[in-house]
């Protein structure tokens, strides 16, 4: 590395033309949860965005638990794509798809169980879990289609076609969103029809990821080969890895269930509240992977090519850039808030109470970003084992904070343990960098 450091050579234009599509590709995905939340919002009961959170937070822990998919995919194609070996990048996609179908049709089978534990943990009231039954019986005959966009997109990203992942998520959210209005507001079918448009919306994009890959292969030299896609020690490193970020998802799941659940517990207008609330988390989060989904291609490719300048550009370069948005979300959460939730609610008691705690949506940028750039460099370097220890140690101290500070500060509690649990991120990883440094060629 020359004397000027990392950030002038870093390859500031390959990271934004990564970073570009897949922002806006993420954002269609709070955007869509915005839809929902908007059309329920404007029934005339916050039950019905009552029922949308607590069925949206059940399909959190039943698909979020299966991010390994689009995660562990995306290091493992972008390491075999820095390799140049294009019979790795097939057995990648085949293996993640497979596992896949294979967890979806677990789900399908043990639906029933999973919907009746799912809603005695949250407790809610008795009209907000009926409508989250709703919800969940009509969403669940999608959980194909999810988990192999999961897989689908998480190659895109590895092989860097951001912009073949920001069609696919505009089709899926945008004929998503479509179906919301339709089926509420023309045909009035209520959060059934918001569920069942999720699930077309998912197969429309299966078949659409699928088609566009086979376009991609024709260009990349390789072929199918059973034997590369059952390799044992592949398979032995893909399950590794994926029982990792299996058990770190399923933390952080819990940890923003948690929220939900302590709302739940403060009452109807503290969930629906929060479910507002989270739509600004939701937008930040998938605007800033963004830049962590750059990140990850690049850290996967420079890890393949054993290339350690790569790697120290790509992480200096994509946190700078990274951290200018989070200043920029800061600034238009504080100056447009209030119009912002006048966008997802009519309520007027609903849309006071929400705008009380607004001031921790402006900070939560700030704080946020360090743990998303981290997470995108563990991931590139498929270094799960760290990842999976740094958020059991974060969600153990958040717990212990969500469990303490609502009992004094109210709601204002559950947020500031949030800020908490989103620094406790970014400290543990930032232990663990250096392990991705020594994994690199002298």
């Amino acid at each position: 590395m020359n004397a000027s450091g990392p950030l002038r050579d870093a390859p500031y234009g390959r990271i934004w033309q990564l970073s570009w599509p897949t922002i806006l590709s993420n954002l269609t995905v709070p955007m869509l949860g915005a839809v929902d939340t908007a059309v329920m919002g404007h029934l005339p009961d916050p039950t019905y965005v009552g029922g949308v959170a607590v069925g949206s937070m059940i399909f959190a822990f039943l698909y979020w638990g299966f991010g390994f998919l689009r995660m562990g995919t995306t290091g493992f194609v972008a390491q075999a794509h820095g390799r140049d070996d294009g019979i790795e990048i097939r057995a990648v996609l085949a293996r993640a798809l497979l596992i896949g179908l294979a967890a979806a049709l677990v789900l399908v089978v043990a639906q029933h169980p999973l919907r009746a534990g799912a809603l005695a943990i949250v407790e809610g009231a008795a009209d907000v879990e009926r409508l989250a039954e709703i919800y969940f019986d009509t969403r669940i005959w999608g959980a194909p289609a999810t988990l192999a966009n999961y897989a689908i997109l998480g190659w895109m990203l590895g092989m860097q076609f951001a912009r073949a992942a920001l069609l696919i998520q505009i089709v899926i959210n945008g004929l998503n969103a479509a179906l919301d209005i339709w089926f509420v507001v023309e045909l009035g079918w209520g959060i059934e029809g918001v569920a069942l448009a999720t699930a077309l919306a998912q197969y429309t994009g299966v078949a659409l990821g699928l088609l566009l890959i086979a376009m991609r292969l024709r260009r990349i030299e390789g072929a199918w080969q059973c034997a590369s896609i059952f390799d044992l020690a592949a398979l032995g490193s893909l399950l590794r890895v994926s029982r990792d970020i299996f058990i770190r998802t399923l933390t952080m799941i819990f940890a923003w269930s948690l929220l939900t659940w302590s709302g739940a517990r403060l009452g109807t207008n503290v969930l629906a509240a929060n479910a507002l609330l989270m739509n600004f988390q939701s937008f930040l989060s998938h605007g800033l992977d963004g830049f962590a989904h750059a990140t990850s291609a690049l850290v996967g490719e420079a890890v393949g090519a054993r290339n350690r300048r790569l790697l120290r550009s790509v992480v200096a370069a994509a946190t700078l850039m990274a951290s200018c948005v989070a200043v920029g979300y800061s600034l238009v959460y504080s100056l447009f808030g209030p119009s912002l939730l006048g966008l997802l609610t009519d309520i007027p008691t609903l849309l006071n109470f929400a705008g009380e705690f607004l001031p921790w949506m402006a900070l939560s940028p700030l704080v946020s970003v360090w743990s998303y750039q981290l997470d995108g460099i563990f991931i590139g370097a498929t270094r799960s084992a760290e990842m999976r220890n740094a958020m059991v140690v974060s969600v153990a101290l958040y717990t212990v904070a969500i469990f303490t500070l609502p009992s004094f500060l109210g709601n204002h509690g559950l947020w500031a343990s949030v800020m908490l649990f989103m620094l406790f991120r970014a400290v543990t990883l930032a232990v663990f960098y250096p392990r991705v440094e020594r994994m690199m060629a002298k």
